[in-house]
């Protein structure tokens, strides 16, 4: 699939500050992500990604610094802050009820209440209307899942993230973040995972992908930034680098790209 970045910025990050007591975990973090492209967001172990990803996503607020989305300098104080201004973020453990089927996970404490007023008073929810919704925002991913009434327990990794992704863009994300997608999963999974990046960025959807994986890292994104010690070190076009370079900027025996 061919994806092309547009030349429009969906967020922009400018010197983002946030300590903890005395400890600065981020330092000036600065950089953008432009509609459809895919950027990683790389770093050891305590190197502030984390913070960083909390801070966009609403549930850290930074010292100082700024955040704009679609150009507009926005204030970030909770979770549901950032769903409103078109932000998702994909965490590592999903956030699903597996019992629940795929229909109301992608509606997880957000449902439709029923039409009827008598039966929307108590607390009926329009089921109909949200297995519709589910089977449009799978088929918008091309998605191998057999059918959006089946229960999270019984999909495989790749699946679940599937549907975690769909939830994400079912509700007009512009950005997506996405922490550690191919963690626990095998080869084929994986190249699910990336062929579903590849799906909702070509849909002008900006993504942001956290990943210790360099492989996954190359094969995914369009440019990759570099946090050591709480500070962005780099911000390369992954064309001009190595997956060598990128090991390197983010142990920090290089400071820059070779």
């Amino acid at each position: 699939m061919v994806r092309t970045a547009l030349d429009q910025t969906a967020i922009e990050l400018t010197n983002i500050q946030k300590s903890f007591g005395g400890v600065k975990a981020l330092k000036n973090v600065s950089f953008k992500i432009n509609k459809g492209e895919v950027v990683g967001l790389l770093g050891d172990n305590g190197a502030g990604k984390s913070t960083l990803v909390r801070c966009i996503s609403g549930i850290h607020q930074p010292d100082s610094g700024e955040i704009k989305v679609n150009n507009q300098a926005v204030n970030i104080a909770s979770p549901l802050d950032a769903r409103e201004v078109g932000i998702e973020t994909v965490f590592q453990d999903l956030a699903m009820v597996p019992e629940f089927d795929i229909s109301a996970n992608l509606f997880l404490n957000r449902e439709i209440k029923h039409k009827n007023p008598i039966l929307r008073a108590l607390g009926w929810l329009d089921t109909k209307a949200m297995d519709k919704r589910a089977k449009k925002a799978l088929n918008r991913l091309n998605s191998r899942i057999p059918s959006y009434k089946e229960a999270i327990h019984n999909l495989s990794g790749g699946q679940r993230q599937a549907v975690a992704i769909a939830r994400a863009v079912n509700w007009g994300a512009d950005i997506v973040i996405m922490d550690e997608p191919t963690a626990a999963l095998g080869v084929e999974q994986s190249a699910q995972v990336n062929e579903l990046i590849n799906v909702i960025s070509s849909q002008g959807v900006a993504v942001l992908l956290i990943s210790h994986n360099m492989q996954h890292v190359v094969e995914t994104c369009d440019r990759a930034v570099v946090l050591y010690q709480g500070q962005s070190v780099a911000d390369v076009s992954i064309s001009d680098v190595s997956k060598e370079d990128l090991v390197g900027l983010i142990t920090g025996a290089t400071t820059q790209a070779a």
